[in-house]
């Protein structure tokens, strides 16, 4: 936890509690961020993972706040984009941080996106056999997603994320208004996570999102819903940080999360990346509710609710032509999702409640039903 007498002093600043570390969220936070990490995650030094796109817009300031004692901070930046979310960008930034001397007692500051935060959680799970963690998530989706809860990984050519471990961040720090660089196309990708959570959780959520979509995707900065927006960060770190305090290792609850997920990594993976997360979550989304109603687990209209709601924020919601049917379900064989080789759904009833609550949170569908829908 951050020590409140460290804490910065403008408000308005909300801190959520994720049970055992700060998340802080406020417009220009970034400008304090090496403060509110220090005092989360004290170290003799610290490190920065960034990508291409984030390190040149925020990484300097970052790394000349967090060197205020004299102690060299480097700057490990990969190429941007979920292709290099893999196993040799991970031993590249690992052998920067021996190469730089870092030991036990040095923290990872994870300055980015999705990508960057799972590889720089990884990198800090496994230096040195585990060293803190900040994450200063820059995109819409890792603000509300993979920032948050401690899953880190890397993806390999057999699927997304197989390799990985469970590693919880110190702090989380938040700043919505550096938003406002990303393409919309970023927004709605973070957009599609936003409208999963209130599917599994909370319908009213999920229809103001879908409501207020166009003004939160405004392409001008300066004529989007800021409250709305920030609305929907706030809402969506808590609604997350409620479902991993009671399932931390996804034993249970926890594998809500994955709705769209299943067949959404394998849409995202067989791409090449082309497609990114957010997309390939939302087709996942529209298909997996679609076979689970065919399957009587999921109330009929569902799937259409979904799918408008997607359509709303212009977000696809069809399956690419390009990978086959068989070739789908071969990749979610793979999944680490799958048990005992048959794949498991996590879907909801309808919207805001999820099927198996209180029974292992996922459902097993038939093969011959999701290649129906698929096709």
């Amino acid at each position: 936890m951050v020590d409140k007498a460290t804490r910065p002093t403008r408000d308005p600043v909300s801190f959520i509690d994720a049970g055992g570390y700060e998340i802080s969220v406020a417009a220009g936070l970034l400008t304090r961020a090496g403060e509110i990490a220090a005092a989360a995650a004290p170290a003799h030094r610290y490190a920065v993972v960034s990508d291409s796109n984030v390190a040149p817009l925020y990484a300097s300031r970052l790394v000349e706040q967090l060197g205020q004692s004299g102690e060299s901070v480097p700057l490990c930046t990969v190429p941007a984009g979920e292709a290099h979310k893999n196993r040799e960008s991970w031993a590249a930034i690992t052998d920067q941080l021996l190469a730089a001397g870092l030991g036990r007692d040095s923290a990872i500051i994870a300055l980015g996106g999705g990508v960057v935060c799972d590889l720089a959680g990884f990198v800090a799970a496994t230096f040195m056999r585990g060293v803190p963690v900040v994450h200063i998530p820059t995109t819409l989706l890792s603000m509300i997603d993979a920032s948050i809860g401690g899953k880190t990984g890397v993806d390999t050519p057999h699927g997304k994320n197989l390799v990985g471990a469970f590693h919880q961040p110190s702090a989380v720090i938040i700043d919505p208004e550096v938003l406002d660089t990303l393409p919309v196309s970023d927004l709605r990708a973070g957009l599609a996570e936003a409208l999963k959570h209130g599917a599994i959780a909370d319908a009213a959520y999920f229809d103001f999102i879908a409501s207020s979509a166009p003004l939160l995707l405004a392409e001008d900065p300066g004529k989007r819903d800021v409250p709305a927006l920030n609305h929907v960060i706030e809402k969506s770190v808590r609604l997350k940080v409620g479902v991993v305090a009671a399932d931390e290792r996804e034993n249970g609850a926890r594998k809500a999360l994955n709705f769209g997920h299943t067949i959404g990594h394998a849409i995202e993976l067989l791409s090449g990346f082309s497609m990114r997360h957010g997309e390939a979550v939302g087709v996942g989304m529209v298909l997996e509710a679609a076979a689970a109603e065919r399957a009587g687990v999921t109330d009929a209209g569902t799937a259409s609710r979904i799918r408008a709601a997607l359509e709303s924020a212009g977000l696809p919601t069809a399956r690419p032509v390009g990978p086959s049917v068989s070739s789908i379900l071969e990749s979610m064989r793979g999944d680490k999702k799958s048990r005992s080789g048959e794949i498991e759904y996590a879907v909801p009833t309808r919207i805001g409640v999820m099927a198996g609550a209180g029974a292992g949170y996922t459902v097993r569908l038939s093969d011959a039903v999701v290649a129906e829908v698929l096709a």
